[in-house]
């Protein structure tokens, strides 16, 4: 039941840093400040649960890899942020790393 508050969590604060990108335009400041606040409330509210049960250096760093290769995608996806084959092999790296500590917990 951890992992899955884990996973929720770091999927979750995906969503924090695309409402702050929403947030960018005056049309839809608002609604991207309220919907960057609620993500971070549900995000940082899952970690707390997934901690009870999972130690908080191998719960962070799943939470923030989780979050950065998300938003990465996000922002490549539906942004049109810069690609290149580093950028993915960076991203590639961080799911190796959350991978590995899964595996090594």
């Amino acid at each position: 039941m951890a992992w899955i508050a884990l996973v929720l969590a770091g999927l979750f604060e995906i969503g924090w840093p695309v409402g702050l990108k929403m947030a960018q335009s005056p049309a839809t400041r608002w609604p991207g400040i309220a919907m960057a606040i609620g993500f971070m409330a549900v995000s940082g509210s899952l970690l707390w649960i997934a901690q009870r049960q999972i130690p908080i250096g191998t719960a962070y760093a799943v939470w923030t890899g989780i979050g950065a290769a998300g938003t990465f995608l996000v922002g490549v996806m539906i942004y049109g942020d810069p690609t290149s084959l580093a950028r993915y092999a960076g991203v590639a790296l961080i799911i190796a790393g959350v991978v590995t500590l899964k595996l090594a917990h």
